[in-house]
C-alpha cells in the first residue's frame, strides 16, 4: 500500500514548526505505525535529511511513550472498540492511498522538544506532589492483614492501570489532565493505606496540576474516549468530592 504522511516538523520549542508532506510507497499492512515511521526515517537519513523525532520505548502497548496525534485523534484509535497506544496501531487500519496527519500531543504543559516528541514531565511532578502513601519501615505486612472491600479494590486497580501517556490532555479542548490526576488520586484514596494523606494528596495534586498550566475540566469526556487503558470518567467526580471534603475539613 501507498500512503501520504503530513507530519509536524519543529526543530525546538522556539521554532514555529510546519507540516511536511512525505510520500511513503510500499508500506506493508502488517507494519505497526512506529515501524512505518522507522522506515520513513531510514529513507530520510539515506537522503541526508533530518529523521522525524518521536518517542517510543516498550512498543508493546504498555508504557504510552509513543503517544502522537493521528488524524486529530491521540493514539489514532478513537473509532476502535479496543483502545490502545500508537505502537499497537497497525497500517492495516488505513486504506491504500490514505493521507495521514501526524502531530505531537499539544498542551501548554507539554512543550515540544522536537517534531513529535514533547516534554511530559509535568505529569511526573503532579505525582510527586502527592501520589504516595506513608508506610512503616521493616518487614512487609501480611497481605491479608488489612481487609479491603472488593468493589474498592477493583476500582482502585482499574484506576491504577493509568500509564500517564497524556492522551487525555491532548484530547481535551481545555488541555486538562484531570483524568490522569483523578486516576492517581482514586487508586490510593480507595485503599486503607492511602487514608492518612487523603486530604493533603488531593489538595497538593490539584494545586500542582493547575500550577503546571493544565486547563480546567468541563466534563466534555474526550479524555476517556481516547484513554488506552479505559480509565473511567467518574474518577473526576470522585476527585471533586475528595477535593471539596478536604477544603471543608481544612476550614474547620
Amino acid at each position: 500500500m501507498k500512503i501520504t504522511l503530513r507530519v509536524w516538523r519543529q526543530k525546538n520549542a522556539e521554532d514555529p514548526g510546519h507540516m511536511q508532506t512525505i510520500e511513503v510507497p510500499d508500506v506493508s499492512s502488517h507494519m505497526s505505525f512506529l515501524e512505518m515511521l522507522d522506515v520513513v526515517n531510514e529513507r530520510l537519513a539515506l537522503d541526508g535529511e533530518d529523521p522525524i523525532a518521536f518517542d517510543s520505548d516498550c512498543r508493546e502497548g504498555i508504557c504510552g511513550m509513543c503517544g502522537v496525534v493521528i488524524n486529530g485523534i491521540p493514539h489514532g484509535r478513537a473509532d476502535s472498540p479496543v483502545q490502545t497506544t500508537t505502537c499497537q496501531l497497525h497500517m492495516r487500519s488505513f486504506v491504500d492511498g490514505a493521507v495521514i496527519d501526524v502531530e505531537p500531543f499539544r498542551s501548554e504543559a507539554f512543550p515540544i522538544i522536537k517534531d513529535l516528541a514533547v516534554d511530559r514531565s509535568a505529569l511526573d511532578r503532579v505525582i510527586e506532589s502527592g501520589g504516595y502513601i506513608s508506610v512503616n519501615t521493616g518487614s512487609a505486612p501480611e497481605a491479608n492483614s488489612t481487609p479491603v472491600p472488593k468493589a474498592h479494590a477493583d476500582h482502585a486497580f482499574e484506576s491504577a492501570t493509568c500509564i500517564g501517556c497524556g492522551a487525555c490532555v491532548a484530547a481535551c479542548p481545555n488541555g486538562s489532565a484531570m483524568l490522569f490526576t483523578s486516576a492517581k488520586i482514586t487508586h490510593l484514596g480507595l485503599l486503607p493505606q492511602g487514608q492518612p494523606e487523603r486530604d493533603s494528596r488531593v489538595l497538593n495534586m490539584v494545586a500542582q496540576h493547575d500550577a503546571e498550566g493544565f486547563g480546567g475540566c468541563t466534563n466534555i469526556g474526550e479524555c476517556t474516549a481516547v484513554c488506552p487503558k479505559g480509565i473511567p470518567f467518574d474518577n473526576i467526580s470522585r476527585l471533586n468530592h475528595d477535593l471539596l471534603g478536604a477544603l471543608v475539613r481544612g476550614e474547620d
